[in-house]
């Protein structure tokens, strides 16, 4: 595929500097692997060597890299080069593959009473069930499971595999055997969510589980029953969350994090990858660690003494040993 940059900026905006509008651009590509037809950006000043250096035709820069950029060839002035190049990917995408597809691939089983819009796409080998939703320009991949009652809302884009409205985990004991507890809530998930392929979200025991509006779920999430996923969240992958946890709206989860059942994380907290959360958090911040749980700048100091702690025990022993000799003297 081949744009001019005239056209690159005439659909996403920003200020040609240093080059033609006919300069043909056919890959996007990073800074050190950049031939003379791609289009590369630059994110983080610490790189400007790579810039300086790469053979793009043509860089997306910030306005502080403005007159840098220029001495080597054609830029891009944006306020944010990297969301520039996020909708560059999207600009890229749909000049290749044109016109999503719309409607229901003959092999998807859509029971007759679900509500699809007129525009969404369900893809093959899909299955919506009784009295599903599922909104306007929504796109099911493949291979995706929305059980009854389910809601999904509009421009949503869900992976290979995806299960919405699985049944909780939920038993109940008696004289040492296992009661069903049947899972009578479902799943609503907002607008502008995406969700990663094989990720699972269960529906409510009584209430829903709800995923709120921009929520980004990574490949293998497990959302539990009756957890509220807020606004513009992000999970990565293998990470997984108990029941009836609540997460606030703005907080990033790191890869194979685990949140335990019925906590809830402040709106704009970030947890660490592979971090296991066993209380509330209360106050936003960067919280990291196994057992326990605490912030992130505790647990550096933390795991920098616990680097040294054979040194530290030597200097004990040895400390110890002096001691015991000025006793004895």
């Amino acid at each position: 595929m081949m744009v001019q940059l005239g056209q690159i900026v005439d659909a996403l905006g920003g200020e040609l500097v240093g080059g033609g509008r006919e300069i043909v651009i056919s890959r996007i590509s990073p800074l050190e692997t950049a031939q003379a037809d791609s289009i590369s950006f630059l994110s983080n000043p610490r790189y400007a060597t790579q810039m300086a250096a790469s053979r793009a035709a043509c860089v997306v820069v910030a306005p502080a890299m403005r007159e840098l950029a220029a001495q080597r060839g054609a830029c891009i002035v944006a306020a944010n080069p990297y969301v520039y190049f996020a909708k560059l990917t999207q600009f890229w995408k749909m000049q290749q593959q044109g016109v999503r597809p719309v409607g229901v691939h003959p092999s998807a089983v859509v029971d007759p009473t679900a509500e699809i819009a007129p525009d969404a796409y369900i893809g093959p080998l899909c299955v919506v069930g009784a009295g599903a939703r599922i909104g306007a320009a929504t796109v099911l991949r493949s291979r995706i499971t929305v059980s009854d009652g389910c809601e999904i809302g509009e421009r949503c884009l869900l992976h290979p595999g995806v299960v919405i409205g699985a049944d909780g985990f939920g038993f109940a004991n008696e004289a040492g055997q296992w009661i069903k507890i049947e899972q009578l809530g479902k799943v609503r998930i907002g607008n502008d969510v995406e969700i990663g392929a094989n990720t699972c979200i269960d529906r409510g025991a009584l209430d829903d589980t709800v995923i709120e509006d921009g929520v980004k779920l990574d490949n293998l999430v497990q959302i539990a029953h009756n957890v509220h996923v807020g606004a513009h969240s992000v999970i990565a992958g293998n990470a997984g969350v108990a029941g009836s946890a609540r997460i606030g709206q703005g907080c990033s989860i790191g890869g194979a994090a685990n949140i335990l059942g019925h906590l809830t994380i402040a709106d704009g907290t970030s947890i660490s990858p592979t971090s296991m959360v066993t209380r509330s958090i209360r106050q936003p911040g960067l919280y990291t660690g196994i057992f326990p749980l605490q912030t992130n700048e505790l647990w550096e100091k933390n795991a920098a003494s616990l680097k040294q702690l054979h040194v530290l025990r030597e200097r004990i022993k040895k400390l110890e040993s002096a001691l015991e000799g000025a006793k004895q003297q």
